[in-house]
């Protein structure tokens, strides 16, 4: 411990004080590069934030922390045996997981094919991804300004965060809200004030 007298730093004699605690009940989602100015690293998380539509580079991030945890539980797997009931029951538990959001085809259901998942085959799955490329937004941006505004559910669920992960089977099932002016919901508040102003014109000349 230390502290200031004047201008003179005063170092007290005895233990090192300990670090105070974290207490934080959860983990990080994302975690920075080691190194921030790798020009390859750079040049790759642009062409994902462009060809995705990113908000930032703390989604490709995210994405590559989830995909590393993936990686190293079939990693840990892969070198027990292959009776081991922690392997048979841990291994078929990830595939099932990998196979219900699309990453991993019905032919490569093995924790080897876990190892070749990409960043681009996760982000592939986002919901701003899927809207776009079932032509209910005109580009990448539009989708996501169309699911920040609640314009889009999944199933019966509305849902408004981008990177929502969406599964195999819920994939047809993407769609405009119902409360939504692009689905059966009425009219947004231009217009609706377009219509009137233009009903109002057309009864008037009507009557001329």
């Amino acid at each position: 411990g230390s502290r200031t007298r004047g201008s003179e730093k005063v170092v007290k004699m005895g233990r090192p004080q300990k670090a105070n605690k974290c207490y934080t009940n959860y983990s990080k989602t994302s975690k920075t590069p080691r190194r921030p100015f790798e020009k390859e690293r750079l040049d790759n998380e642009m062409q994902l934030v462009g060809e995705f539509g990113l908000k930032n580079k703390r989604e490709v991030w995210r994405v590559q922390l989830l995909l590393a945890k993936m990686r190293k539980n079939a990693r840990d797997l892969l070198t027990l045996d292959e009776k081991s009931p922690k392997r048979i029951f841990e291994g078929a538990a990830l595939l099932r997981r990998c196979a219900r959001l699309g990453l991993l085809a019905e032919d490569k259901r093995e924790l080897d094919y876990v190892l070749g998942i990409k960043v681009a085959d996760i982000l592939a799955r986002r919901l701003q991804t899927l809207v776009f490329k079932q032509s209910l937004a005109k580009s990448l941006h539009h989708a996501r300004v169309l699911i920040r505004q609640r314009h889009i559910r999944v199933g019966k669920q509305m849902v408004n965060i981008p990177s929502f992960a969406v599964r195999l089977d819920s994939e047809k099932h993407i769609d405009y809200s119902l409360t939504s002016p692009f689905g059966s919901g009425r009219p947004g508040r231009n217009k609706r004030k377009a219509a009137g102003g233009g009903g109002g014109d057309d009864a008037e000349n009507d009557e001329d």
